[in-house]
């Protein structure tokens, strides 16, 4: 007679679990050890049965036996007496996810740049795994097992100490010192968003300025500079109308002079080009890249529409000189070779390179032709004449603005870039190539905005809306660095981690834990973590 296990679906879709053995033939329910309604209960019960197995009927010693669920296997089981009480989960614990995210927040020193603050690592494990209010964050904690979630009071007190004690400083010092020990920096990537508030009344800070989106709610401009992967540096807070163009300079400079940095390149899209900008950077000594507006193609390209046309072949790229303010150019269109910018030879100009691309074309010729046939539609009455491109009004009369028109289609497919950086040490290639690692930075406020839902803010006082900012960006920082190591999204990492979870089990006075399968998929990220056995 040799004793197996059996799993039997029940009458209420729960899975009994017993010992069997079979004499001569005659299959005998030696044991009924309970009936499972999930998977958690399921691998309790069979772990407890293959214990059962191997070290024989002394080992567990399951005492009286109650009938609870008799009604379930259509009375009394037969040869077991009756049934157990149904099991009782103590706890569940997603304790990969749990070592993952710990893991990631001392490597990147985190842990130290707060003082061992507890509580400001679990408002940033919360981010992580369900964005949510700060009252909400225990919950969160609570449901993934994270050990002795702290109680919202002290969450609070934790935002008001990352104000008082520096946090960000220190956190943008850690975060630094991590790109600087892995992968080096020699570039930043700079942008700006906005983030709204659901509040009716505006202050210092909360301010109605120009939105994407056309919202009217009060907002602030958030700035982040990150690394030419996307991980986070800084990141600043200004009042809700300030113009974006004014916000470089601050971060740029106090992230300089926290850090000692003297030697970088900083990469920012055409938004941020103003004289003043490219100026107060060529004069702390940084490089930059900064993306050009094609209203300056024209005077940019005047040599090369003199002597080739209009003509452009795939990927051709353009090296040459725009001016620093205005139109005056310093090139002589006379001349059918390009000037190679020199800060001396051409103190009036900055470096411009263009780009031509065959796509970039015919995506351009697409939008030009959408928006010639609005302008035909508003001069026919068709369309209200609302800031409609290429139509211009004379004495009442809507015309065509034909020469606009044709001079947009002469510069389509060419995208500009202006920087200070000499051809001996980047070359033209290298430039449109840097520039192009913008995405990074726009992917870390996507996710910030909508993985860790960094908005609607709920907070009002200045100080708890920056140390909202500061988590955030810490958030942040451990989402790049799982991302950039498992090579999987956050998201997904969340999503697959998090399910497998430790569950313990109360089966009539003994408790058992088990452990969950893992997937391919998990099994992937742990491995990419290198995530030691718990």
């Amino acid at each position: 007679m040799s004793p197996y296990l059996r799993q039997v679906k029940t009458a209420s879709g729960a899975t009994a679990v017993q010992v069997v053995a079979k004499d001569h033939g005659v299959r005998r329910i030696v044991e009924h050890l309970g009936s499972a309604h999930d998977e958690a209960e399921l691998a309790a019960l069979m772990r407890l049965g293959r214990q059962r197995l191997l070290a024989g009927q002394q080992v567990l010693d399951l005492g009286p036996i109650l009938n609870d669920d008799a009604d379930e296997v259509g009375g009394q089981a037969p040869g077991d007496g009756g049934a157990v009480r149904r099991p009782q989960i103590i706890s569940r614990r997603s304790a990969w996810l749990i070592e993952a995210i710990k893991t990631a927040y001392t490597r990147l020193g985190l842990g130290d740049a707060t003082g061992g603050d507890r509580a400001f690592e679990q408002m940033v494990a919360a981010r992580l795994i369900e964005p949510t209010s700060k009252a909400d964050t225990p919950r969160v904690l609570s449901e993934i097992g994270w050990p002795a979630p702290a109680h919202r009071n002290t969450l609070y007190a934790s935002l008001g100490r990352c104000v008082e004690r520096g946090y960000r400083e220190s956190i943008s010092g850690a975060l630094l010192e991590h790109v600087t020990n892995t992968s080096g920096l020699a570039l930043c990537l700079y942008d700006v968003t906005t983030l709204y508030f659901e509040a009716e009344r505006e202050d210092d800070l909360r301010r109605v300025g120009y939105s994407k989106e056309r919202r009217v709610d009060p907002q602030v401009i958030v700035g982040l500079l990150v690394d030419r992967r996307g991980f986070p540096l800084r990141i600043g807070c200004w009042e809700g109308s300030k113009a974006e163009t004014t916000t470089i300079i601050p971060i740029v400079e106090a992230f300089q002079a926290a850090h000692g940095i003297e030697e970088l390149v900083i990469v920012a899209d055409a938004g941020m080009l103003s004289a003043a900008n490219l100026t107060a950077l060529d004069e702390a000594k940084l490089r930059f890249i900064v993306g050009a507006r094609t209203t300056r193609a024209p005077g940019d390209l005047e040599a090369h529409f003199h002597w080739a046309g209009d003509a452009f072949t795939d990927g051709q790229l353009i090296d040459t000189i725009t001016p620093k303010r205005g139109s005056n150019t310093e090139r002589d269109k006379s001349l059918r070779a390009e000037p190679i910018w020199d800060p001396v030879e051409y103190p009036g100009s900055w470096r411009a390179v263009w780009a031509y691309s065959k796509k970039r074309a015919a995506r351009d010729t697409r939008t030009l032709t959408a928006q010639e046939n609005r302008a035909r539609a508003v001069i026919a009455g068709e369309k209200r004449p609302k800031g409609t491109r290429f139509v211009t009004t004379h004495a009442g009369d809507a015309t065509l603005d034909e020469a606009s028109l044709a001079r947009a289609r002469s510069l389509v497919g060419l995208k500009g870039y202006v920087t200070n950086i000499p051809a001996r040490l980047m070359d033209a290639a290298e430039v449109v190539s840097s520039y192009h690692e913008l995405w990074h930075v726009e992917q870390s406020f996507r996710m910030s905005k909508h993985d860790l839902r960094a908005r609607p803010v709920f907070h009002h006082q200045r100080d708890a809306i920056e140390a909202h900012l500061t988590m955030v960006m810490a958030a942040l920082a451990v989402a790049r660095h799982l991302q950039d190591t498992t090579g999987i999204s956050i998201k997904r990492i969340i999503r697959t981690l998090k399910p497998l979870q430790d569950v313990t089990i109360n089966l009539n006075g003994h408790k058992i834990t088990a452990q969950p399968q893992i997937t391919p998929t998990a099994a992937s990220i742990l491995k990419s973590l290198q995530s030691p056995g718990h």
